[in-house]
């Protein structure tokens, strides 16, 4: 057995001034973790995981209270030391040199006026007794530690001249300069492409085993914990509802909850028509096994010859310039879509998958009008786009819509969400009268699962799915034909998620709907699309029917992609 590392014994943490926390944001959790051992605490949005995480390292935000609970701190050789009760002197001596922590988003925890290096050596030189000469030196070493390429550049760079996966490496570097016997990785993967997300996973395991220190990996994402974890612990509304081995919590979890978490995550082997939800785990003797297939098997769409094309796209091309001469002609230029060809039908969902920066979202743009091609042409139900003119764009822009990523960004924080929803119906005359136009918004938060009472909630008053359901309202607003959703769901909890999906299966029935369904996540991209189409540097290297691509992929890179798919 392993010596004890770290001891939490319930950590009760309150907002006694919120009214948004009615209950304790944590509320008696207890853990333990050994030495070189790692423990995956998964839950969803709120769950208490981050605050719980905070707490070990007593950096609490301002309006949380700690209630009641210990927290120890064990080195070998030395008297436990009591985290919450210690000095702020005591606690530096700790934090950085002893327990360190990474973050979800790089780009809000590196300085974006510094150089990445610059800020990794401040932190060595912060806890260790060396010159800058010799932090540079260990900088760099770090650097190539975490299989950064080209570790001078990049100690050159500031943080927006690197990609995502880079700037989580550079975190990664910092956390683990001064070689700290813990380290928590707070969602350090959840907005990454599935290949870079498998590549930080291997890279944190391969460091937490080459220097012996523990981890704590907080995720909303069952099937990436159980890559890393060797216990889980599964957080519900600020209490840990099971714990215990990965083998144990994944094969026979003992928590309709954790079946929950479980279940709501689309399957890779087949397309079900209904994702499972966690109120089909709420209680009583109906609850499903959590191991259970999906109880339907999807109806499927008519074959693509039998249907009409919706838009078709021959020989598409855009480039963006990144550097101009004197007379402003492009000297060097990106190309983000390259020579692509492609037919959407009607009635069916195009899934369009690919890592960052492949030209998913240029695509998207192409096919809204917002940006104009380069070169070749983009026909709309058979017309080329070229004629059109302001007229035919309005009716056209009527006819075609988009949900983004991220809600919060898209709605305005000053309206409500019925307000935004009758918002177009104003722009677009749809409706005479304030009354017919309340009804129709009343019909759509019904449509979204939401209800008519919402009309009068503020963004801020949503949580992140009621948001996404908003956003989904207005777009049906104009009643389209065409939906582009861009990574509509990847920044929701797989609970939400699966209930989002659910929805927009219904609405696609419901309204005659197509999809173009953007997305980095495979197993939502099976269970969405009867197309897929694989991007890769701006071109479209393989297409096909949505089983046959998972059953028999054609491309390498392809193939790739679904290996690094995580799984439980």
């Amino acid at each position: 057995m392993a010596p004890l590392l770290l001891k939490v014994r319930n950590l009760t943490v309150g907002f006694p001034q919120s009214p948004e926390y009615p209950k304790k944001a944590v509320d008696q959790v207890s853990f333990d973790l050994e030495k070189g051992r790692s423990i995956g605490i998964v839950g969803e949005s709120g769950s208490g995981k981050s605050l719980t995480a905070l707490a070990v390292l007593n950096l609490l935000p301002s309006g949380a209270r700690l209630e009641r609970g210990e927290i120890w701190y064990c080195q070998e050789g030395q008297p436990p030391k009591d985290m919450l009760s210690s000095s702020q002197a005591a606690l530096r001596g700790i934090r950085g040199n002893h327990i360190s922590m990474i973050f979800q988003e790089p780009m809000t925890s590196l300085n974006p006026v510094h150089r990445c290096g610059d800020q990794v050596v401040e932190v060595i030189m912060n806890h260790l007794p060396v010159s800058r000469q010799q932090a540079r030196q260990k900088v760099l070493e770090w650097f190539g530690e975490v299989e950064l390429p080209g570790p001078e550049r990049i100690y050159r760079s500031y943080p927006h001249e690197l990609s995502g996966g880079q700037r989580q490496r550079v975190m990664i570097a910092m956390a683990v300069s001064c070689e700290p016997r813990l380290l928590i990785a707070d969602e350090p993967t959840t907005a990454l492409d599935v290949t870079i997300q498998r590549s930080i996973l291997a890279l944190l395991d391969r460091l937490k085993r080459r220097y012996g220190m523990s981890l704590i990996f907080i995720s909303h994402d069952l099937a990436v914990v159980s890559g890393v974890a060797d216990k889980i612990a599964v957080m519900y509304e600020g209490r840990m509802v099971e714990q215990g081995t990965r083998e144990r919590v994944i094969h026979s979890p003992s928590s309709a909850y954790t079946k929950g978490l479980i279940a709501c995550k689309p399957p890779l082997d087949h397309r079900p028509a209904r994702l499972y939800t966690l109120r089909d785990f709420s209680s009583g003797p109906s609850v499903p096994d959590a191991g259970s297939r999906y109880p339907e098997t999807h109806p499927g769409n008519a074959g693509e010859n039998e249907l009409p094309p919706f838009f078709e796209l021959k020989g598409l091309s855009k480039h963006f310039a990144l550097r101009t001469n004197f007379f402003g002609r492009p000297t060097r230029r990106l190309t983000a879509i390259d020579d692509v060809s492609l037919s959407i039908s009607k009635g069916q969902t195009l899934g369009l998958v690919g890592e960052s920066g492949s030209g998913k979202s240029t695509m998207a743009r192409l096919l809204l009008r917002l940006l104009l091609p380069d070169e070749g042409a983009l026909f709309f139900k058979g017309r080329d786009m070229e004629e059109f003119g302001k007229k035919a764009l309005r009716r056209f822009h009527q006819r075609v819509q988009i949900v983004f990523q991220d809600p919060y960004s898209t709605l305005n924080p000053r309206m409500s969400a019925g307000s935004m929803i009758e918002e177009p119906l104003v722009y677009y005359r749809y409706y005479s009268g304030r009354k017919e136009r309340m009804d129709r918004v009343g019909e759509l938060l019904e449509q979204v699962k939401l209800g008519a009472d919402f009309y009068n909630r503020y963004p801020h008053e949503l949580s992140g799915g009621q948001r996404q359901r908003v956003a989904i309202a207005r777009v049906l607003a104009l009643d389209p034909e065409f939906l582009i959703l861009d990574e509509a769901v990847s920044a929701l909890d797989v609970s939400i998620q699966a209930e989002i999906l659910n929805l927009l299966q219904e609405l696609k029935r419901l309204y005659d709907l197509t999809y173009v369904f953007i997305t980095h996540d495979f197993s939502v991209v099976r269970f969405m699309s009867d197309r897929i189409a694989v991007m890769k540097e701006g071109k479209i290297i393989e297409t096909g029917e949505s089983d046959r691509l998972f059953r028999s992929p054609a491309s390498d890179y392809t193939r790739k992609l679904l290996e690094s798919i995580p799984s439980l």
